[in-house]
């Protein structure tokens, strides 16, 4: 089950969610190589990646960890806590980057438009800290680098649930030989994907090393945060913009 896209227009550019995308990509690109070069790639995520054991000095005696038999050791005295920060720009791969990107287009357009550009930019960073906190709780004697944008992103699919929990979503099914897209509520996908990630924490040998804890503490942060950032002069405007009925409104599920 993928999603697509949703039946829920902006009103305001999604400048942030815009640019955040483009970031993420540029870093890709230039600072990690684009994945080209295998030490390249090991060297960003070394270097700007954020290693639980590290942080919690939980080290072990070991002073690096080798990430491949064919790459130099990944040493330990990084940037350490500011790590938090900068891993919510890195990525593992290709999939990796275009995966989060997309999940990013699709729900952060929505949760910027409800809460205006600038408490956008502090929900994301601080839900990306949430969720990164999460995994270095459930694993503070990991010695592997951690990437990824998933704390922030999933903090943004918390928030759209509690926003948009009946926006219909057309999404992408595939059972064997049967391909089909079907519109299907938010709060089915996001709670299914949510879902997925507790029982995967349960037993991470099947994620190839997904740090589910951060999808699911960036998940909870969004849940739990959107009440703080929202802006009801932004949520009534839209309503107003599109001239919909009270009736429309609580049909398309919005808060």
């Amino acid at each position: 089950m993928f999603p697509l896209r949703d039946d829920n227009p902006t009103l305001l550019t999604p400048v942030i969610t815009i640019a955040l995308i483009i970031v993420n990509v540029v870093v890709w690109l230039y600072l990690q190589g684009a994945g080209m070069s295998q030490e390249v790639l090991a060297s960003s995520v070394c270097q700007f990646g954020s290693i639980p054991a590290e942080l919690t000095g939980q080290m072990g005696g070991f002073e690096g960890v080798q990430l491949a038999e064919d790459l130099p050791p990944c040493e330990f005295g990084g940037l350490r806590w500011s790590s938090l920060l900068t891993s919510m720009f890195m990525h593992g791969g290709w999939l990796h980057l275009i995966g989060n990107m997309w999940f990013l287009w699709l729900f952060g357009n929505n949760v910027e438009d409800s809460m205006g550009h600038l408490r956008f930019v502090f929900f994301y960073l601080l839900t990306g800290l949430a969720g990164a906190l999460a995994h270095v709780y459930t694993a503070p004697d990991s010695l592997i680098p951690t990437v990824g944008a998933s704390g922030a992103i999933s903090g943004v699919m918390g928030a759209y649930l509690l926003l948009y929990p009946r926006i219909k979503i057309e999404t992408l099914f595939v059972i064997i030989v049967f391909i089909k897209i079907i519109p299907v509520p938010a709060w089915f996908v996001l709670g299914e994907w949510f879902a997925l990630q507790l029982l995967s924490s349960r037993a991470p040998s099947i994620g190839g090393g997904v740090a589910f804890w951060a999808h699911i503490g960036g998940f909870v942060a969004g849940l739990l945060g959107i009440k703080l950032f929202v802006n009801r002069q932004l949520l009534d405007a839209r309503k107003q913009h599109l001239q919909l009925s009270p009736f429309e409104i609580k049909n398309r599920g919005w808060l």
